[in-house]
């Protein structure tokens, strides 16, 4: 390897003016409407639109046979890293679009159902979610109720899910429920309409951090699904969901990567070129010293973690071990980093006039979202017992 021209973050040309598009993208319209859309709680539908009319940005990994940019997870990687930067509610209903719905239905679809809504979905022209938590079903996700029964040319959906990412924008879901026998793992994959018979959108959440992102349940009553609506067969959901939670974790990582550059680049200016005490830049004391170094070393090393773990995905496999290393060590930096970077601010990193604050709030979902760090834990060492056991 020609390790003097390597870049690890940008291992092609191709991923370099990705990065640096979606950069500008970012700057330009992401960072002067974050701090609106945060105090009003809504998402910004129009800036949606236009992330896929004239970036493109949606179909990343998809196939250019069917309109997409057929990129890796590095490149999903930059994107949700950079849009991140300004605006990481925006960029998780970007993520439920664009990896939780189109990734996954581009993966586990037939020919005739990828001509028949992904034109819709790479457009813009329809919104994306994924339905996979329940009311009494979060990490424990093979416990969900949702049960679905064929009726002739039908299925017949009934359950509740539970803080679904773009529920109230949304024209479409990929949705898991039980099928007969209705054991723990007898889950199926089904491409769900909004306006299908049935479905309905409950309680809009009211939350701590991403506000600018909706969350709210999805409900169905007796729900009409049609049988050419189920993706592959039945029973092979949780391959499905598996497998595409490899991707999740690397771009909720991004999230966080994303999260944690942004505020070291603010608590270094800050400390270096703003806020003085007794005469002298915050950088120079000892305290401030210790934050900040220890957040960029953090920051970094976590960062080169999730490129090296995105660079082995692959859509037809699993590499769960990486990517949930990578997603753990990512919540936990963006979370630490945000915190610090509000102590260096002091005061006034408490306040709506700096960006930390929003950035602190957001960061704390990425330790919940797409799997908790418990979850994490627990999946390491599933996976280091498989590797070790003798």
């Amino acid at each position: 390897m020609d390790y003097k021209n390597f870049d690890l973050f940008n291992p092609t040309e191709e991923h370099k003016i990705l990065r640096e598009t979606v950069r500008k993208f970012s700057i330009d319209y992401l960072e002067p409407q974050a701090r609106e859309y945060d105090e009003k709680e809504e998402f910004n539908k129009d800036l949606f639109k236009k992330l896929a009319n004239e970036l493109g940005l949606m179909g990343v990994t998809v196939s250019p046979e069917y309109g997409g940019a057929g990129l890796d997870a590095i490149a999903e990687v930059i994107i949700h890293e950079e849009m991140s930067k300004c605006d990481p509610a925006f960029t998780l209903s970007y993520l439920a679009h664009e990896v939780l719905f189109i990734n996954n239905f581009f993966n586990s679809s037939n020919d005739e159902q990828k001509k028949r809504y992904l034109p819709k979905v790479l457009s813009g022209e329809w919104m994306g979610a994924m339905a996979m938590t329940e009311p009494e079903a979060g990490t424990d996700v093979l416990s969900m109720r949702t049960k679905a029964e064929k009726k002739g040319d039908y299925y017949i959906l009934n359950g509740t899910k539970q803080f679904i990412t773009n529920a109230s924008e949304a024209d479409i879901f990929i949705v898991y429920a039980k099928t007969p026998p209705y054991g723990r793992k007898d889950i199926s994959s089904f491409v769900v309409e909004k306006n299908f018979k049935g479905v309905s959108i409950g309680k809009k959440e009211k939350k701590l951090g991403m506000r600018a992102s909706n969350t709210a349940q999805l409900i169905f009553e007796d729900a009409v699904v049609p049988v050419e609506n189920l993706l592959g067969e039945e029973g092979q959901g949780i391959t499905h969901m598996m497998r595409n939670l490899e991707i999740e974790r690397l771009t909720l990582a991004a999230q966080s990567i994303g999260i944690a550059l942004r505020c070291l680049d603010e608590m270094c200016n800050y400390s270096i070129n703003e806020r003085k005490a007794f005469g002298k830049y915050l950088i120079e004391f000892g305290q401030i010293q210790k934050m900040i170094a220890e957040s960029y070393a953090l920051t970094h090393s976590a960062r080169s973690l999730l490129y090296l773990s995105a660079k082995d995905w692959h859509p037809l496999k699993r590499s769960r071990l990486y990517a949930d290393s990578a997603k753990l060590i990512s919540a936990k930096v963006g979370e630490f980093v945000a915190r610090n970077a509000l102590q260096v601010f002091g005061g006034y990193g408490y306040t709506r006039e700096y960006v930390i604050e929003r950035l602190l709030r957001d960061a704390i979902l990425l330790s919940i979202g797409g799997g908790t760090n418990e979850a994490m834990q627990k999946n390491i060492c599933n996976e280091l017992k498989r590797i070790y056991k003798k």
